[in-house]
Order: structure tokens, then C-alpha cells, then sequence
């Protein structure tokens, strides 16, 4: 993606200290109301099973956020249940929330299991602020209490391709093949489909060999990466986890499948504290195009001070794309909850509907929703992986390091 496509994103040092949330341009609603002493958050995140990992991560952005808040006059509660990585766990934990007390439930990260909370909060008139989740029907059935502050899978790897481009263009280097992997769960699968829908488009400089699927909760990934080697492609692409990110990076090294670079246009995982914590020099290199935190942005550095007091011994760089996404959206809610005057389900949902916050962490436009409850003006940016931590390198503007393409084999790392 070129440098005037990322003006949308606002990288700059000027953003406003985090307590000038109350001088934002904000629509004021129609009625005032008494304002109501505390906002209870129902935070549902996969604390266990096999997305734990991003979970306890998403987890920490909300444990910031009552005392940041609080600095601003904005009291909030939370209330907090693990959905287990269950879809059917999702469902009855949000029902849970709703019964006792949550005026506004934030989560889910999954996309399968924030679509069953989603059916729930629908039915009982509650709002649903997404902190991470990008399947598009999210946004795209009609549902009133929805409110995304995260990019469609499509938003994703359209973004993800273009960056792409900028790559081998600083590089000097174009690949000519490439072969996709993907978890196929709710997630993958909407990347898939996006994929396989944007990239005629878009006039990249190589062909898609082959894509290849596997389960996420595969113990192995030994076949599947030996079928993608076997391709011959310059590049690997994937929508992983960290989990099974992991799994692969062990077995390309096994395999000593080198391709060129190891690339994401869009999901997590290989920025994960957990991914640089189990692979060391092998998680060096790995490329994600992904939606991601201003560095220079003054409430990055407001977070970023709240993650080190509570939380001394983990780096924020592992942890930011996950606290950064879960403590925006408890943002959104307390804002609505500030200019509503009142947790009443109706009152906080219209104020949602007017949200406008021009004052944040993650790279992109004042955050807004459109009629379908999606905030269109989320950005990315491509970030490697360099001495087991992950540093921008794309847009040149913004850029912490420059790329390295192609990336050095396994045997010459570290």
C-alpha cells in the first residue's frame, strides 16, 4: 500500500493526551439524561482452550482500562467471562453477562464465537463492541446492537496484498509463485474467501500455486507444510494463530523449506508473545500486514505506561495488538456511556451510533461506525519480526526499521 493510501491512518505525534477524550467533537443525543454513576462491561474473551494465548492478551487491555478511564471521570465495572474458545461456551457466557447486569458486552475476538454473542446481545437489545473478529457477516445481517472497530476480512487482506506490493518494491526483490495455508475455521475461511475474491483484482506480481488448508487443532502440521514445499513457490502466505503459526514454523525448519519470506496479509499469531517466547530466532523475519498501533500516537504511550505498572513482567510489544484492539473498544463504550448520560440499553445504542473519536491508539480515522455498525476506517501496516519483536516497516512514513526481503535462511539466523 503506497504512502497516500495510508494518510487515512494518521501516523503523527500529536495526538491529544489520553484525558482529552471529553474535548472530542462528539454529537451530543437528543435527550439529556442524569448521568449514571458506573458502566458495567461485560468482556468476553477465549481465556482458555485453544485461543488462550490471544485471550489473556485481550484480557490485559481491559485490566488497564478502569483505572485509565477512571483518570478521565469515567467509572467503569468489569465483568468478565472466559468463553473457553467454545462457540456454545460464547453464547451461554454473553447470556450470563446480560443476566447479571452488563449494559455492554466487549469481545469476543473469534469470529465464530463473536457472532454467537452477537445473537444474544441482538436478542436482548444489549450493544456488542468488537475488540478483534473479522468475518464480514458480522456487519453484513442486519443486526442493530453491533458495533466493529476492527476491518472485514476483506478490508484485511486487500490492505494486506497492497502493503505487499510496497514490499518488493522497497525491496527490489518480486516473487514469482506463492502458496497459501490457513487455518480453516470461521476466521481462514473468510480469508479464503477474500482472497480468492481481491487478488484477480488487484494485479500482483505473482500466481497462487495452490492453498492449503488444515485444522487448528491439528497436532501436526508436518503434511501440509511438505505439500506446500512441494509447490516450489517463492512466498508462503497464511492466516494462522499463534498456535499453529508455531506448529508450521517448526516444521518448514524440520522440513527445511525455506521460501522466500513467510508472510501474512491479515491474522494473527506470529506477533504474538507467545510466538517469539516458544521459537526465538525462528519467529525473526516472519511479515504481517495487519491493523496496528500508532508508536508515535501519545495514548500508545498512555497504554503502553498502564501495561508496564500492571503488568512489569511481560513486553508491551507482544501484547499490543491485543490490548490495544480490547482497550479501544471498552473506550467506545465509555464514551457513549459519558455522552449518554445513562447505561439504558436504547440511550447507549444511539450514542453509539454517533461515536466519533478522533483521539487513539490503533492506526486509522477518527473511530465511527456506519450504518451497519462497522467502522471503515481501520488501517494497516506491515510489521517484521526483528530480534524477537515486532517493528514497522511499512509505510515508509511511519517505518521503525526497513524491510528485510528475502529473509535469511533458518541456519543464518541469530
Amino acid at each position: 500500500m503506497t504512502d497516500k493510501m495510508i494518510t487515512r491512518r494518521r501516523f503523527n505525534g500529536g495526538v491529544a493526551a489520553l484525558g482529552a477524550l471529553g474535548t472530542m467533537k462528539l454529537a451530543a443525543p437528543a435527550i439529556v439524561r442524569a448521568e449514571a454513576a458506573t458502566l458495567k462491561v461485560g468482556v468476553l474473551l477465549p481465556r482458555s482452550g485453544l485461543l488462550a494465548a490471544a485471550g489473556q492478551a485481550c484480557q490485559r487491555g481491559a485490566d488497564i482500562a478502569p483505572k485509565l478511564l477512571a483518570d478521565m471521570g469515567i467509572q467503569i465495572e468489569l465483568m468478565s467471562a472466559d468463553t473457553e474458545s467454545s462457540v456454545d461456551v460464547a453464547r451461554a457466557r454473553a447470556e450470563k453477562l446480560i443476566q447479571d447486569g452488563a449494559n455492554v458486552v466487549v469481545g469476543a475476538f473469534d469470529s465464530g464465537q463473536t457472532i454467537a454473542a452477537l445473537q444474544v446481545c441482538e436478542q436482548h437489545g444489549v450493544p456488542l463492541v468488537i475488540n478483534v473478529a473479522a468475518a464480514p457477516p458480522i456487519t453484513e445481517q442486519g443486526y442493530k446492537t453491533v458495533f466493529r472497530n476492527f476491518p472485514t476480512s476483506g478490508a484485511l487482506v486487500k490492505n494486506g496484498l497492497s502493503l505487499m506490493k510496497d514490499l518488493f518494491q522497497a525491496s527490489g526483490t518480486t516473487p514469482k509463485t506463492a502458496v497459501f495455508l490457513y487455518a480453516n475455521d470461521t476466521f481462514g475461511q473468510a480469508n479464503k474467501a477474500a482472497i480468492d475474491a481481491i487478488l484477480p483484482g488487484l494485479d500482483m506480481p505473482f500466481k497462487l500455486v495452490e492453498s492449503i488448508s488444515y485444522d487448528p487443532n491439528a497436532q501436526d502440521l508436518a503434511v501440509e507444510v511438505s505439500k506446500a514445499k512441494a509447490t516450489g513457490a517463492d512466498i508462503a502466505l497464511v492466516t494462522t494463530r499463534s498456535k499453529d503459526a508455531i506448529m508450521m514454523v517448526r516444521e518448514m525448519v524440520k522440513q527445511r523449506w525455506e521460501p522466500m519470506g513467510l508472510i501474512s496479509p491479515g491474522s494473527p499469531g506470529m506477533y504474538d508473545e507467545q510466538f517469539y517466547k516458544t521459537l526465538g530466532k525462528y519467529a525473526d523475519y516472519a511479515i504481517t500486514a495487519v491493523p496496528w498501533y500508532d508508536p508515535k500516537s501519545e495514548m500508545t504511550h498512555q497504554v503502553e505506561a498502564a501495561f508496564k505498572a500492571q503488568f512489569p513482567n511481560d513486553r508491551f510489544e507482544g501484547y499490543a495488538f491485543n490490548v490495544g484492539f480490547t482497550f479501544e473498544a471498552i473506550l467506545v463504550a465509555a464514551d457513549a456511556f459519558k455522552r449518554a448520560g445513562s447505561a439504558d440499553p436504547a440511550a447507549m445504542l444511539a450514542a453509539l451510533r454517533t461515536t466519533h473519536i478522533d483521539k487513539h491508539m490503533m492506526i486509522g480515522d477518527a473511530i465511527s461506525f456506519d450504518a451497519k455498525g462497522q467502522n471503515n476506517g481501520v488501517g494497516s501496516a506491515a510489521i517484521q519480526n526483528r530480534d524477537q519483536k515486532p517493528v514497522v516497516i511499512l509505510p515508509a512514513s511511519a517505518a521503525q526499521e526497513k524491510p528485510v526481503f528475502p529473509v535469511p535462511g533458518w541456519g543464518k539466523r541469530g
